[in-house]
């Protein structure tokens, strides 16, 4: 079926709308970070650039690493933007743009999500890297499709029952990493993880600074969640649309996180830039090998 305008919609030079990319500008490995002047940070490793392409707040660059493709892109912040950015991404690969069809051939990507998180745990150290094994969505966005099939039910109505969540906010939803993914990314030196992906920096993640929050003791209660020995570790604000979407258009997502603060104990790092260095590289290398 083809599909109309508005709702497939491309630039005058046949880009896709808002990432400005055309088929074969990305490779099947992406690496997604949230600042789009960490596109650079990533992309200083590679062998050479052959694609450097900028719209709004996404930044994408394409290149090789020990004669592997990979492109970076940045997302900026939130679960709407990823909504853009995953959508997009899959349509370079499995999409028609001449006849704005479905391809009848999938193609699947690798994309793992490179970002800073706070742990709200206190036995987690600064600078950790967490893979998140589980994430749990607080915003809405996966609810506008229909994906029932790859929730988790039995810990979103355990986790709803904890926290006694309000009835006014979204329904939390649980879904998982790509496990095939992420046995390339694991060793010792990563903490695996059940990471919340929020839809806010202050309020939704326990911050005060003029507002006064609806539950004070939120943070404590998602902390002290536990499902089947699982606890909840981080929180970021991308990880779970990047897992719900993936799995539901065919790609394989893990996230990678590196504990900047420790929300239990009110630590920030020392050295935040050089401990998100250390996790690009760590990185870079896994899927490179």
């Amino acid at each position: 079926m083809q599909l109309g305008p508005s709702e497939f919609i491309l630039n005058a030079d046949k880009s896709i709308y808002h990432l400005n990319l055309l088929p074969g500008d990305i490779a099947d490995t992406i690496i997604t970070v949230g600042d789009p002047d960490r596109v650079w940070e990533v992309s200083k490793y590679f062998d050479f650039i052959e694609v450097e392409k900028h719209k709004r707040e996404f930044r994408t660059h394409t290149g090789r690493l020990n004669n592997k493709r990979l492109t970076v892109i940045s997302t900026g912040i939130g679960t709407d933007n990823i909504d853009i950015v995953m959508n997009e991404l899959d349509a370079l690969v499995n999409m028609d743009f001449d006849n704005r069809t479905v391809k009848p051939e999938h193609t699947s990507l690798d994309i793992v999500r490179v970002g800073t998180s706070g742990s709200i745990q206190p036995d987690i150290p600064l600078d950790t890297f967490v893979l998140s094994e589980l994430a749990i969505g607080f915003d809405n966005m996966l609810h506008f499709y229909d994906s029932e099939e790859i929730q988790h039910p039995d810990i979103q109505l355990a986790f709803i029952d904890h926290t006694k969540w309000s009835v006014f906010k979204s329904i939390p939803y649980v879904v998982r990493c790509s496990e095939e993914l992420a046995i390339r990314l694991r060793s010792d030196n990563v903490q695996p993880g059940f990471t919340a992906t929020n839809v806010g920096f202050y309020g939704p993640q326990g911050r005060k600074l003029r507002l006064s929050r609806e539950d004070n003791q939120l943070n404590k209660k998602i902390s002290s969640f536990e499902f089947e020995g699982k606890r909840i570790t981080n929180m970021e604000m991308e990880t779970s649309a990047i897992y719900g979407l993936a799995a539901l258009l065919g790609h394989r997502a893990v996230s990678m996180n590196c504990i900047l603060a420790n929300r239990s104990t009110g630590e920030f790092s020392l050295h935040p830039h050089k401990a998100v260095d250390e996790l690009i590289q760590y990185v870079l290398d896994r899927l490179t090998r």
